[in-house]
This record gives structure tokens, sequence and C-alpha cells, in this order.
């Protein structure tokens, strides 16, 4: 359903993934990190899994298998939570958004299959909750710059200017209903549309037009990095729970029982945590899982990298009783230092 769409996007430079799956760029990846900061970007994520959750169980079902308080949330707002194993291992940060009839799970691409098995496993018989996969009837754009609200103005969508953090609404464009979330999935501002796909090329055009720039996901994925999002099977792999990861905002430490709520809160109750999540700056590019140490001792390990016009940078776990901002490493042959960023977070925030 989306051909229309790769078509169009090829035309503007796009080059995609093996199986034609989303743009990989569009050829401008060393520009987009000097323009983020005075330009509006647009990225596919229509490869991304969406999942609806629905039936008159389905906030307390949800509220069960994560980490976040879905009790205290309400219709048109949103927020993120973790998927853990019962031993609190990171499956997939997810963001939640509570609609009128249903809840909306936005996931990563590698985990939506995986999630869709998982959460069904947990559903009783006298559970009224019903999963839908709607991946692929849906694309998802995101918007990202400090000009996004100039742009949602033009789209005449104002009311949803100044809203909360993933508060969400639905407008009407082309007679279809397209839904609008504040927020990129960064630390930067912006916005993300979820849409029907049989509109999915005239919306992207119409947002090309306004000049803003297209992002494939070269860019996207330097900029996570950059931000510190953590992502599956780098930084959320089963050797890592979510208070490691960097998280805490995601987790509620109030809301009883969910599934690897006990050593999660064991962990926070008993100062547990062992290694944390940080950025690093490195004076050469090197591999991804390359030991860090400190004094040749082993402290860590590295779980993502990129090369930007700036310098190299990546994210590492790094031992939490060997330091954080501002220590110097050694990481196989390269020199680094440790660094704050944006996403992450190393303390308790309760719910939202």
């Amino acid at each position: 359903m989306l051909e229309q769409l790769r078509k169009t996007q090829q035309k503007l430079g796009a080059i995609f993934s093996e199986n034609d799956q989303y743009p990989v760029t569009f050829g401008n990846d060393p520009d987009i990190l000097n323009q983020i900061n005075t330009k509006t970007f647009l990225v596919d994520r229509s490869h991304w899994g969406l999942i609806k959750v629905s039936g008159n169980d389905k906030i307390r079902y949800l509220h069960n298998q994560s980490t976040n308080d879905f009790n205290n949330l309400n219709v048109g707002e949103g927020w993120e939570t973790v998927f853990v194993t019962s031993t609190a291992r990171t499956i997939d940060l997810a963001n939640v958004y509570l609609t009128e009839d249903s809840i909306l799970l936005l996931v990563s691409p590698n985990r939506r299959k995986y999630l869709m098995e998982w959460l069904d496993r947990f559903i009783f018989p006298m559970d009224k909750v019903t999963l839908t996969d709607l991946s692929g009837e849906y694309a998802i754009f995101t918007l990202l710059g400090e000009e996004s609200d100039q742009i949602i103005k033009k789209l005449g969508f104002n009311n949803i200017i100044n809203k909360p953090e993933y508060g969400h609404q639905i407008f009407n464009f082309e007679n279809q209903e397209i839904r609008v979330i504040v927020g990129s999935g960064l630390k930067i501002k912006g916005y993300t549309f979820i849409l029907p796909v049989e509109i999915a090329e005239i919306f992207w055009l119409k947002l090309t037009e306004m000049n803003v720039i297209n992002m494939g996901e070269n860019g996207w994925k330097t900029l996570t990095i950059l931000q510190g999002r953590p992502t599956p099977d780098h930084e959320l792999t089963e050797d890592f729970n979510p208070l490691e990861a960097g998280l805490w905002h995601t987790i509620s430490f109030n809301k009883g029982c969910y599934i690897g709520q006990e050593t999660i809160a064991r962990l926070n109750t008993y100062k547990g945590v062992k290694q944390r999540l940080w950025g690093i700056k490195l004076n050469r590019l090197i591999s991804e899982g390359s030991i860090i140490t400190l004094n040749d001792e082993k402290i860590g390990q590295l779980t993502s990298i990129t090369e930007t016009p700036e310098g190299i940078f990546g994210l590492a776990y790094i031992r939490t009783k060997a330091g954080g901002e501002g220590l110097k490493v050694k990481v196989e042959n390269a020199e680094g230092e440790i660094i704050s960023v944006p996403y992450l977070t190393h303390e308790y925030n309760e719910g939202k």
C-alpha cells in the first residue's frame, strides 16, 4: 500500500533498505546535524510496529504488563513504557497513546512480531482484551526541528500546539483522519503523525512543499545515538534492565505488581544498579561491542557508535562505581570521554 509513497520518495533522492521497507538516506546525511537546530526534517517511520489494544480490560491488562502506570492515563494522553521479562530484562521501549476506544503502542521495528506473541501469551480467557497488528495499514511520519510549530500551523492543526508531550488529537486531511502526536520520540521538538496509507504520499508531498527536509534512517539513527535513546539489540537486550538503560522516567515505583516489578523495586530499594548507560565521545572509529577499560580494568561496553562532522559518538554501559560524566576511558585502541545525553535519566521520577 505504500508503493506510491516509495516511488515519490525515490524521485526525491531516497535510497531504500534491501527489502524497500524504508528510506535509508536521501543523500543529505552530513548536512542533518549542521541544520537540525535551524531546519525542519521529516522521517518515515512506517516500518515501526503499531499495535492496537482494545476491549474493556485494556488499561488493566497493559498496566500489569509494563513499567508505567496506565491507571493514571487519560484519553488524549500518552507516555513511554518498557516491556520487560519476569527478571526485568528489557524487551522494548514503547510509546503509548490512549484513544477513545483503544490503546495504541508504537514499538520498535524489530520487536513488533515478538511483542504481539509475547502480549498474547498473557491474555487469559476471562480477559476482555483484543490485540490487533495495525502495522502496514498506517503510515508513521515524524517531523522534527525548531520550526515544527510553524509547519503544524500551516497544516491547520493549531489545537495540538502547546499540548503536553505525547498528547494527541485527530485532525482531518483529505477527508481522512490523521492522529497528530506531540513529540518526535527524541528530545528534539517535533510531532509524529499516524495516518492511513492511502494518503501517505499526498501528506508527504504536502510537507516537502513546506520546505521540510527529508531524512532517512541513517540520519534518524545518528540522532538516536546522540540523544541517547536506547534501541533493541543494542542497549535493550536481556543483558540489561530499564534502570541500567537510563529509562527511570518510564517507570512507576508506586503502581503495584507487573511483570518484572519485584526485580526493579529491589534494584531501586537496595541501590543495586551496577551499570548505567551513558553517551561517549571517541577519538577514533571502533567497533560496537568493544570493551571499555579504566586503568586496564574492564568497566563497560560500547553498544552503539556513529560518525558525525563533529566527531565520533556512541552509547556505552559503564560500571556505576567507575564513575559517570567526565570519566576518561580506553575503548580498545581509542580514547573516550563519558558524556551526558538528553534522553537518559538516572534517578527516580514517578510516572510521566
